[in-house]
């Protein structure tokens, strides 16, 4: 039994599928070779190819100098070329290197076209549906990095565009135009999308992005960016036209980098109120958060947070609001981090009338050690002493 096992077991072997394909079959000059030996190619030169089997069609062809892969190198699927490019002597892509449709009894179309120098992608490369249509074509530097890109629709319409500091992807994208290096000024371009719509816009100046704008379906905007030498702005909308956000910022260059800070910050509700809104100090003066504000949907101011300095420290003075715009509570709090606040001074509660009804007096260490309560005609109805276990008595001077 245990030998019958072994038996049925090799059968299995010998028949999974991949062991079944058949070894390819190389050939160098007529005579072959194994490329996986490098007995048989040492010292030699010429153009290997390998089929899938003997007979069968072409898989692969790799150029031998002096027995080293080097110079061309060819794939092929079904006996039609795929993919072509050469090699240099440390076995890193060289020169130019295409890849194709490789569909069998048509023409080959081409897929990708660049060129590399010792495997990185430099100067122009493109790719094209199987149709023949551009899909992208892209401008790369020494280092291999993409300084200006265009891509398209199915239809041939641009659908992104990327520009550079000049001209760089003619003749294939009219980037001098669509950039606006023709020295006419700003020159905006339409995005599409592949069901033929305008998605967005880009508005640009000699290669400078200035203007991004998005689309809703219904062609409407959706968001827009602008962008100038000293700053710029972002605004996103609703579907129905609605501002729902808009953001400030300005631009801020500091060993040949530029940083934005952002100076103002506001939301709004789907009905358009302004809801909230936060203001940073200038850049020269720190960038810090200066003002938090938040409102009622009546438009009434809610709350009101103030970043000040006091006693030489950072702090935060708060106001907060009934609907009616009177103030109901107002305080002052030593910031320590982010989420550690102290409170300090006298901390006083309004009614809707604005009459003062409370008041609470801090510390130096932040704890409560009086308590006021007034009535309606600022009488006081009740002042208390309060100590550290809890308890209290009437103040007293």
């Amino acid at each position: 039994m245990h030998i019958v096992f072994r038996g049925v077991a090799l059968m299995l072997v010998l028949t999974a599928p991949g062991l079944a394909r058949a070894v390819q079959s190389c050939e160098l000059n007529g005579q072959p070779v194994n490329t996986g030996n490098g007995n048989t190619t040492a010292g030699k030169t010429g153009l290997i190819r390998c089929r899938d089997a003997e007979g069968g069609p072409l898989v692969r062809e790799e150029e031998l100098q002096n027995g080293k892969f080097m110079g061309v190198v060819r794939r092929f699927r079904e006996g039609v070329l795929e993919r072509e490019h050469s090699v240099n002597e440390k076995g890193n892509r060289e020169g130019r290197a295409r890849e194709f449709a490789a569909t069998p009894g048509a023409t080959n179309q081409v897929l990708r076209d660049e060129t590399l120098r010792n495997g990185t992608t430099v100067g122009l490369a493109r790719t094209w549906l199987a149709s023949g249509t551009l899909k992208r074509v892209s401008f790369h530097g020494d280092d291999g990095r993409e300084q200006a890109v265009a891509e398209f629709t199915p239809q041939a319409k641009l659908a992104d565009l990327r520009c550079g500091p000049q001209p760089l992807l003619a003749p294939d994208a009219d980037d001098a135009t669509w950039c606006g290096h023709r020295g006419k000024g700003a020159a905006t371009v339409e995005l599409f999308s592949s069901d033929r719509t305008v998605r967005g816009r880009l508005t640009h100046e000699r290669g400078e992005r200035r203007k991004i704008e998005t689309l809703w379906e219904s062609g409407k905007l959706r968001e827009e960016t602008v962008i100038g030498l000293a700053g710029g702005s972002e605004r996103r909308y609703s579907a129905e036209g609605v501002k729902r956000r808009e953001l400030v910022w300005v631009t801020q260059v500091a060993d040949g980098r530029s940083t934005r800070i952002t100076t103002l910050e506001q939301e709004f509700h789907e009905s358009g109120t302004l809801v909230h809104e936060r203001r940073w100090l200038p850049a020269e003066r720190g960038g810090e958060l200066q003002l938090e504000q938040h409102w009622y949907l009546n438009g009434q101011l809610r709350d009101k947070l103030e970043y000040i300095k006091h006693e030489g420290q950072s702090a935060r003075r708060e106001t907060h609001y009934f609907d009616n715009g009177r103030a109901s509570s107002e305080g002052l709090w030593f910031v320590k981090g982010r989420y550690d606040n102290q409170a300090t001074g006298t901390h006083k509660g309004f009614d809707d009338q604005g009459r003062l009804r409370s008041e609470r007096f801090y510390d130096a260490r932040g704890r409560v050690n009086r308590e006021r309560e007034l009535d309606e005609a600022g009488r006081v109805q009740r002042d208390e002493e309060l100590f550290e276990d809890g308890s209290r008595k009437a103040f007293t001077r």
